[in-house]
């Protein structure tokens, strides 16, 4: 698979939401992740594709 394919289309923010409060996500390049500050949880993006599984969360500082 070619590098631009597993990147992730930051289209995608206006329709996902965090599923543990709905809030709105913000992205982070350097670590791959779809953030909601408001839960304090990241969300990875594997192979271009957002992880949206509470269980998969990295809980933020």
């Amino acid at each position: 698979m070619k590098d631009d394919e597993q990147k992730f289309d930051r289209r995608m923010l206006e329709a996902l939401v965090c599923p543990q409060i709905h809030a709105t996500l913000s992205y982070d390049p350097e670590r791959q992740e779809l953030v909601s500050r408001a839960a304090h949880l990241a969300f990875p993006i594997r192979n271009g594709i957002p992880v949206m599984l509470i269980d998969e969360a990295r809980k933020l500082d």
